[in-house]
C-alpha cells in the first residue's frame, strides 16, 4: 500500500494533488474533494482521503477541528458541505451493518441492573434489544455474543452489571459491541478517555489484534498519540480547514505542523520521546497547547 503525505487548504489546493487517488477499488473509505461546515464555519476543505482494509488511522488536532466530525460523517450523522464520500462503496449511512462504533468511556449508574453481556448484545440489533426472536435466532444471537466476548477477553466478568465494572472493563466491552456484526470499519471516538495508562494500553492493543484479525479497517481519533502510535499506519492531522495525512515520521514534525498551525511549532526529542510544543504567542498557538501538550513516544526509525 502506497502511503503519500498531503497538506492542504484553501489557499493551497494545489498541494491536494499528492493525496492518494480515491478511486481504488480497494479502498474501504474514500473522501474526494470533501469539505465540512458547522453552521457558518468552516473545518477541513478539499480533503482527499482513501483507507484500506485493515488501515489504522489516527486522526489528530486541537479541539474544534472537526475530529467527532468527520467520525460522524462515516457514520451519515453529518453531510458534507461540498463533495463525496464513501464506505465500502455506499454512501454513509445510520446503521450500516459495515461501521462498529466506539465511543468515548463513559461510566454508567451503580444501580443499573443490565450486564455486560446486555450491553455487547445491543450491537446486534439495538432498534430490536429486548423483543426476542425464535428460539433458534436466541440461540445464534446468545452464540455470537459469547463468541466475541470471548475474543476481547471479558467472559470473567461479562454476567457482572455493568455499572460494577472498572472503565477498562467497560471499554473492552464496548469494543466487543462495536465487533458483533464483524464490520469492515472500526470508529473509535476516544476511546482511551478516561482510561489509567494500563488500560489504554490493553484497550490499543485489543483494537489493533482485532484489526489484523478481521482486516477491518481502523479510523481512531485522539488527542493523545502514545497508547496508539506502535499501532497506526497513517496520521490524519485537522486545524481550521487545513489537513495534512501522512505517516507519524511525516507528519509530526515541526515544518509539518508550523505549516499546519500557520506559526511556530516545535517537535522536540526529549529522552526518547517526542514533545510538541507551540511558539511565544499564547492566542495564536492556543490550539497546539490545548491540543499537544502531548507527548509522543518515539519509536525507533523517528
Amino acid at each position: 500500500m502506497s502511503i503519500n503525505l498531503s497538506v492542504s487548504s484553501p489557499s493551497s489546493v494545489s498541494s491536494a494533488s499528492s493525496a492518494p487517488s480515491v478511486s481504488s477499488p480497494q479502498s474501504i473509505i474514500r473522501l474526494r474533494d470533501a469539505s465540512l461546515k458547522l453552521g457558518d464555519r468552516k473545518l477541513w476543505q478539499k480533503l482527499n482521503l482513501e483507507v484500506a482494509p485493515g488501515e489504522f488511522l489516527a486522526v489528530l488536532g486541537p479541539n474544534g477541528s472537526g475530529k467527532t466530525s468527520f467520525l460522524r460523517v462515516l457514520l451519515g450523522l453529518e453531510s458534507l458541505a461540498h463533495g463525496a464520500v464513501m464506505v465500502a462503496d455506499q454512501p454513509p449511512r445510520r446503521g450500516s451493518e459495515h461501521i462498529g462504533y466506539v465511543p468515548q468511556q463513559k461510566g454508567f449508574d451503580d444501580s443499573l441492573p443490565a450486564r455486560g453481556r446486555d450491553l455487547v448484545r445491543f450491537g446486534l440489533d439495538g432498534h430490536r434489544f429486548g423483543l426476542g426472536g425464535g428460539g433458534a435466532q436466541r440461540a445464534k444471537d446468545a452464540a455470537a455474543v459469547a463468541a466475541v466476548i470471548r475474543e476481547v477477553g471479558a467472559t470473567a466478568y461479562a454476567d457482572k452489571p455493568i455499572g460494577l465494572l472498572s472503565g477498562g472493563e467497560q471499554q473492552r466491552l464496548r469494543v466487543a459491541q462495536a465487533l458483533l456484526g464483524r464490520p469492515k470499519v472500526l470508529l473509535c471516538d476516544e476511546p482511551l478517555l478516561s482510561l489509567d495508562i494500563a488500560h489504554q494500553q490493553a484497550v490499543s492493543s485489543l483494537i489493533s489484534r482485532q484489526r489484523d484479525r478481521t482486516d477491518a479497517a481502523v479510523v481512531f481519533v485522539t488527542h493523545d498519540i502514545n497508547p496508539i502510535l506502535p499501532y497506526v499506519d497513517r496520521v490524519l492531522y485537522l486545524v481550521g480547514e487545513r489537513w495534512a495525512i501522512g505517516k507519524p515520521t511525516d507528519v509530526l514534525t515541526s515544518e509539518r505542523l508550523s505549516e499546519l498551525y500557520n506559526s511556530r511549532v516545535d517537535v522536540l526529542r526529549v529522552q526518547g520521546r517526542i514533545i510538541v510544543v507551540g511558539g511565544d504567542d499564547p492566542e495564536t498557538m492556543a490550539p497546539v497547547h490545548h491540543h499537544l501538550d502531548t507527548h509522543v513516544d518515539a519509536q525507533e526509525g523517528f
